[in-house]
């Protein structure tokens, strides 16, 4: 049984959404407020979050961010009727894992949970990655060269992981959508490029590194001087 934490402050719609849940087989357990949830979180770690944003006492932004500084694994879904650009690409940011928008059909919610629930039930890479100078530790979310830390979010570690596993091949970009947006259309493009350039500049101290744009297709990395 999927073990939810269902965080939402609007009490009737949070009792419609919970009684299907468990309807379909899911143990929910309900929280009105982010900061019950973060101590309800860390009493007892669910296998899954669902989380609105507008919440009292603590936000849901306020909330992933939280969870993200102990926990990288369990899958964060916002739900929210935030429903701009910037908000999403936030919530994503903070290492959320998808984003579903109110209005929303509890069929598509259920489908969404299911799918991230497959996903952490899977192995997860657990280890430290010799980037040319960098290492990348996928427990910890962090980069260091030189002393020097940076702390990625989530996807990040991911993205730049699934670069490197794949180094000196193309990874095609809808490989890349479909594996950490779940084809969600905000992040069909321009804002993937984004993460890339973010990336880039992580990797910016270590010229033999390269992250190339193979136009239509999808990105590759090399490193100049490394052999298998």
């Amino acid at each position: 049984m999927v073990d939810v934490l269902y965080i939402e402050d609007e009490v009737s719609l949070a009792l419609i959404v919970a009684d299907s849940l468990e309807a379909h087989g899911f143990r929910v357990t309900h929280k009105e407020n982010g900061r019950d949830a973060v101590i309800a979180f860390k009493h007892r770690k669910p296998d899954i979050i669902v989380l609105d944003i507008m919440m009292p006492q603590m936000d849901g932004f306020s909330v992933a961010q939280e969870i993200r500084k102990v926990d990288m694994a369990t899958p964060i879904l916002f739900l929210s009727a935030m429903t701009q650009t910037e908000d999403v690409v936030k919530g994503f940011h903070l290492g959320a894992n998808d984003y579903v928008r109110k209005p929303f059909k509890i069929e598509e919610l259920i489908v969404r949970i299911e799918a991230l629930t497959k996903k952490v039930n899977a192995p997860l890479p657990a280890k430290q990655y010799q980037i040319g100078n960098y290492l990348l530790d996928t427990i910890k979310s962090t980069l260091t060269i030189s002393g020097t830390t940076e702390r990625l979010s989530f996807r990040e570690v991911e993205l730049l992981r699934r670069l490197f596993e794949h180094k000196d091949e193309v990874v095609p970009r809808e490989e890349i959508i479909r594996a950490y947006w779940n084809e969600d259309t905000y992040f069909t493009g321009r804002s993937l490029d984004v993460f890339i350039s973010r990336i880039r500049k992580y990797l910016a101290f270590d010229e033999r590194i390269k992250i190339t744009n193979i136009r239509g297709v999808g990105y590759m990395m090399t490193i100049d001087g490394t052999t298998e």
